[in-house]
């Protein structure tokens, strides 16, 4: 019998689409579960929010986020997720990776998008040093704004199974 790995998951969301994905892993998988969330949240409409992010990302601005409710270092396995925001990673989540050591982990890595996925699983994958990156995921949903998942809940069930 193999020892279950202590799992955290790890997410930022703007529109909940990266916390429904959380959640699911969450009924899927035992783990504890930190949303990050910025210090100063993200206000306005969706359209503001868009040209704020697009600012950050194309700056490098990496927000202070506040502390989680755990500490990831008390974990085996540490699955992060984030939104696509201008092709990358979500500035937050950038922050998160470059305040937190996952030297030794193992990392399963998703992002959430509306269109075109960019470089984001890249981006991640670099930004988790010293971690072995066991799993990643590309989900998508409809480009619409709203909330319709395009990619088979059956897709999603495969993947976890695939690292659970």
């Amino acid at each position: 019998m193999t020892d279950t790995p202590k799992t955290l998951i790890v997410y930022f969301s703007h529109s909940g689409n990266t916390k429904r994905i959380a959640d699911k892993i969450a009924a899927a998988v035992p783990a504890d579960v930190a949303r990050i969330e910025t210090v100063v949240p993200y206000t306005g409409s969706m359209n503001e929010v868009s040209a704020q992010g697009k600012r950050e990302v194309e700056s490098g601005y990496k927000p202070e986020i506040k502390p989680l409710n755990v500490n990831p270092s008390d974990y085996d396995r540490i699955v992060i997720g984030t939104p696509t925001w201008w092709y990358t990673m979500a500035p937050a989540v950038a922050t998160f990776f470059a305040s937190t050591d996952l030297s030794g982990k193992d990392v399963v890595l998703y992002m959430t998008n509306a269109g075109w996925p960019g470089h984001v699983i890249s981006d991640m994958s670099k930004a988790a040093k010293g971690a072995r990156v066991i799993s990643t995921k590309e989900i998508l949903f409809a480009s619409d704004g709203g909330n319709r998942m395009v990619t088979p809940e059956k897709e999603i069930d495969d993947w976890i199974s695939e690292w659970k």
